[in-house]
């Protein structure tokens, strides 16, 4: 049986607004094994970011327990939370968030400079490749299509090789084509390397590639039945 890469037990989030007590998560139980690909669907509002922000270790639950890749992330210090972000988490984002000034292949090798290593030129070249944009090598962002950019930020996560990927709405910006491309991309990516992938998207016409949705309504997370 595949690793679980992220376990939530009995996760709640709360915040005071005014007067008033906002419930943005009830409690939670949901877990992702390598090799999953999840989709998590819901209306603005439902709570779909905030069930992302605290599987990342960028918010923490007001109750309960985050477990990512065996880590117990609820009892870390910022420090320690910081550091498994950094090294099992990686983010993909409605925007690429790429650095403007720095051509695709140093978009990766800024990741060693973080982090204190040498560039890994076989691995980065390997994913450029199977990632189809290894003819941009030397291009910057500015003269990339918007699915080029968003193959680039998923080189830079890959190259991070987490073992949990977080994707927050990674095709809203892209064209139908596009965005079909970069989803079975990821979801190929994510079975192949043995990677554990939630999406929050609200496109349902890419949940095909999905191997399990979750539907969120008012903080309530809900397997919904599906089929690929």
């Amino acid at each position: 049986m595949a690793k679980t890469m992220l376990e939530l037990r009995r996760v709640t989030r709360e915040f005071v607004q005014g007067d008033e007590t906002v419930r943005a998560l009830r409690e939670t139980n949901f877990s992702v094994r390598a090799g999953e690909f999840v989709a998590v669907i819901g209306p603005s509002g439902s709570g779909k970011s905030t069930l992302l922000t605290i599987a990342g270790g960028l918010q923490n639950p007001s109750a309960g327990t985050v477990v990512i890749n065996g880590i117990n992330a609820t009892k870390l210090s910022k420090k320690q939370l910081s550091n498994v972000r950094l090294k099992r988490v990686g983010f993909i984002l409605q925007a690429s968030n790429l650095v403007p000034f720095l051509t695709v292949e140093k978009q990766l090798i800024l990741l060693n400079k973080v982090v204190g290593t040498k560039p890994d030129k076989a691995a980065i070249h390997t994913l450029l490749v199977e990632l189809g944009i290894e003819k941009l090598r030397n291009k910057y962002p500015s003269e990339l299509s918007g699915g080029e950019r968003q193959r680039v930020a998923i080189a830079k996560v890959l190259y991070g090789n987490p073992s949990l990927i977080l994707a927050d709405e990674p095709t809203a910006s892209l064209d139908t084509t596009k965005a079909f491309d970069v989803v079975q991309l990821l979801a190929r990516e994510t079975r192949e390397r043995g990677k554990a992938t939630i999406m929050v998207t609200h496109d349902e016409r890419l949940i095909k590639y999905c191997d399990k949705v979750y539907e969120m309504r008012d903080g309530v997370l809900m397997l919904r039945p599906h089929k690929k």
